[in-house]
């Protein structure tokens, strides 16, 4: 499927311009110091391979070159990497428009390593519309859950601190297998790949390049299972 470049030149103005305004029902003390949105749509203007969808965060936008390198001529890999949390309705707004813009054949997604204001219940109640919104708007695309990754080092967080703790990815972690395994969605365990490693980071969330290798290898690995007839 080709993508004019006018309709790709819209589709990254209304992603860089989503909304200045803070909806009213997300108030300022539930968003981060900076929100960002980041989307890159390789081969956008050829067709014939398989399209491919990479949902996330900044982690999937590390390791996201060295999947499209290693689907090279296999299929064609697009990013939607986020700080936006799950239930954030801006969050939704920015995956309806991608899926809108572009039919995939795969998509992985993953939403977790954000959101330190919100709790654990409010993920729950927002994960089923998540995995809605999907089905919806991409309603023949094969589906991959990835994990959320472990931190480098990790401190238990007490309930009132707004910080990233490994027990507070293995929250939402859970939450979400419970939902994919209803549905039989596979799960890309990049936690289980990344745990125990901390020579694999680069800081105490982010990965090196050996850690973003063997991430890009298991990712491509999973997606390259459901490219096949």
């Amino acid at each position: 499927m080709k993508l004019p470049k006018l309709r790709l030149a819209l589709l990254s103005y209304c992603f860089a311009t989503l909304s200045p305004a803070e909806p009213a029902e997300v108030p300022p003390s539930t968003r981060e110091a900076t929100e960002w949105c980041d989307i890159w749509i390789a081969q956008a203007d050829q067709a014939g391979l398989p399209r491919v969808l990479l949902i996330g965060d900044s982690i999937t936008r590390g390791y996201y070159p060295e999947v499209a390198n290693r689907l090279s001529g296999k299929a064609a890999v697009a990013r939607l990497a986020t700080s936006a949390f799950l239930s954030d309705p801006m969050f939704l707004k920015e995956v309806t428009l991608m899926l809108d813009s572009m039919s995939f054949d795969v998509i992985q997604f993953n939403n977790g390593m954000h959101g330190w204001q919100h709790g654990e219940d409010e993920y729950r109640q927002a994960f089923p519309e998540f995995l809605a919104t999907i089905r919806k708007h991409a309603p023949h695309a094969k589906l991959i859950w990835a994990n959320t990754t472990p931190l480098k080092e990790s401190s238990p967080a007490k309930p009132s601190e707004v910080r990233p703790s490994d027990e507070r990815i293995a929250a939402p972690n859970a939450i979400a297998a419970e939902f994919v395994t209803a549905q039989k969605i596979p799960t890309d365990d990049l936690n289980g790949l990344m745990a125990g490693h901390p020579e694999y980071h680069s800081d105490n969330i982010h990965f090196n390049d050996r850690g973003i290798a063997l991430q890009a290898d298991q990712v491509a690995a999973e997606i390259e299972k459901l490219l096949k007839p």
